[in-house]
């Protein structure tokens, strides 16, 4: 079997009194798109700046292809970064950009120049080679600086929040194409974002951090549907958290008491809760559906406060005893609208749509 990519080994991060990364332990596979998301604070960027060599880990090890990283700098690693501002040359014509790599290991003009053309042609900006960097849009030089990262053929490429300073379409368009390279080049991309919908759209998987913790690692389907903490359940996508105290346990089914009465959702085997315990269940804004007369399993009498309407979606937000921003999300498919301000509006979820978790702190971004 071939050594991870990328193997955090133990990884702990201080900064003097402060411990920045505590006890990461992960293998990230060769050509995989691999994120950490995380707010801000959390110590995503710390170990990307680890990994690429910039920070020496306080305890543990960094292996990339099985090769220890302890002292290597960042000049001679096998990575390459490409930093949130760019850090593009100006004065430099965009093939220069791409190629600076190359010049400054002493290959030739003309291959440097045969190189940036193959690279260009892979980012799908053929023939923009001699403009200027002023010239190109903000995806453009979003491209240009993959390419310049691509050129000195890393084998571990790092991404810090590379697209934060793109507007929103821009952004999910980028999304797709950063996710295509990184298809066709077949390279291993950690990837920093404080961003759900960028890790959710292209990670194969994703390490969600809180406060230098690993909470969970997996697939971002697995993440988002099977969240395995209290925080991860509120930080990756909406949420509704239902506190109460579990009374019963059948199966994989959970009973807890809560201020609606008794609500039931789904055991997390990874992070199971026990009868007696107080507990946090969480369901998702798109798993409320108006309930039926006779529907009575996890049914919440609420009211309508406001109707965020997003065009493809109606976003609720109701108001059912202590719960005073509940939401719930459902598409525009050109019927019912989302609702008026003080309609009474009774809910329900399916069991299977809920999942029961020990109490822990929630996200607060």
């Amino acid at each position: 079997m071939s050594a991870p990519a990328v193997e955090l080994d133990s990884v702990t991060i201080k900064f003097g009194a402060f411990t920045a990364v505590r006890d990461v332990q992960i293998d990230i596979k060769d050509g995989e798109f691999f994120s950490f998301l995380g707010p801000s604070g959390c110590g995503k960027t710390t170990l990307l700046r680890a990994v690429s060599g910039f920070l020496e880990p306080t305890v543990g090890a960094i292996r990339i292809h099985g090769n220890d990283m302890g002292g290597i700098g960042p000049n001679i690693r096998p990575t390459a970064l490409i930093f949130q501002n760019l850090a593009l040359f100006p004065l430099m014509t965009v093939w220069e950009n791409i190629a600076f790599g190359l010049e400054v290991r002493g290959v030739a003009k003309a291959e440097r120049r045969r190189r940036a053309d193959e690279l260009l042609d892979l980012i799908a900006l053929p023939g923009q080679g001699d403009k200027m960097v002023s010239e190109l849009s903000g995806g453009q030089k979003q491209r240009v600086a993959i390419a310049r990262a691509l050129a000195v053929e890393p084998q571990v490429l790092l991404l810090d929040e590379p697209l934060s300073a793109l507007d929103l379409k821009l952004r999910q368009h980028m999304r797709t194409e950063l996710r295509a390279i990184q298809q066709r080049v077949g390279l291993t991309f950690i990837y920093i974002t404080h961003d759900q919908g960028e890790a959710l759209t292209m990670s194969d998987r994703i390490a969600v951090m809180s406060s230098g913790v690993i909470e969970q690692v997996g697939p971002g389907a697995d993440v988002y549907d099977r969240p395995d903490t209290a925080f991860v359940a509120s930080f990756v996508g909406e949420n509704n958290a239902f506190r109460g105290r579990v009374q019963e346990i059948a199966g994989e089914d959970v009973r807890l008491e809560t201020a609606h009465g008794p609500l039931v959702g789904r055991l997390n085997p990874r992070n199971p809760v026990r009868e007696g315990d107080e507990a946090y269940l969480f369901v998702r804004p798109e798993s409320l559906k108006p309930a039926e007369a006779d529907e009575s399993l996890n049914r919440i009498e609420a009211t309508v406060r406001q109707d965020e309407f997003e065009g493809s979606f109606h976003h609720l937000i109701l108001a059912a005893g202590e719960d005073e921003a509940l939401r719930m999300s459902s598409p525009n498919d050109g019927g019912r609208e989302g609702g008026r301000e003080g309609e009474s509006l009774a809910v329900r979820f399916e069991p299977k749509r809920a999942v029961a978790l020990p109490l822990g702190p929630l996200a607060t971004e």
